[in-house]
């Protein structure tokens, strides 16, 4: 079992910055993929930014050249660094690993408002 902690969400201005934090309970370096997801109220839940072993990084068309994903394995964490960020960035932001299995984290929120 592996737990997933998020951190880092919160309520940004336009053209503003965050950087999120997944924490896992044990090490993930052994996971096939690491990514970030996010959910805004009446979509579904989409990928932005996935490391996946063998195939590298990839990005949401919408966030590429604003976000960057990165992982630190000596801390079990995973990062999503968001630059420039929009008001159609606000969602409920997932931290996702596959070891497999693939586990969740239980979201945290990011709003980017005026």
């Amino acid at each position: 079992q592996v737990q997933l902690v998020e951190s880092g969400g919160g309520l940004v201005q336009p053209g503003g910055s965050l950087r999120l934090s997944c924490a896992a309970s044990r090490s993930i370096n052994s996971a096939v993929a690491v990514g970030w997801y996010r959910q805004a109220p009446g979509n579904q839940r989409e990928l932005v930014a996935r490391i996946t072993v063998g195939f590298g990084t990839n990005y949401a068309d919408s966030v590429k050249g604003r976000f960057t994903i990165s992982r630190d394995n000596a801390k079990n964490t995973v990062y999503l660094q968001m630059n420039s960020l929009k008001p159609e960035d606000t969602a409920v932001y997932y931290c996702n690993v596959l070891l497999p299995p693939n586990y969740w984290g239980q979201g945290t929120q990011v709003t980017v408002s005026s």
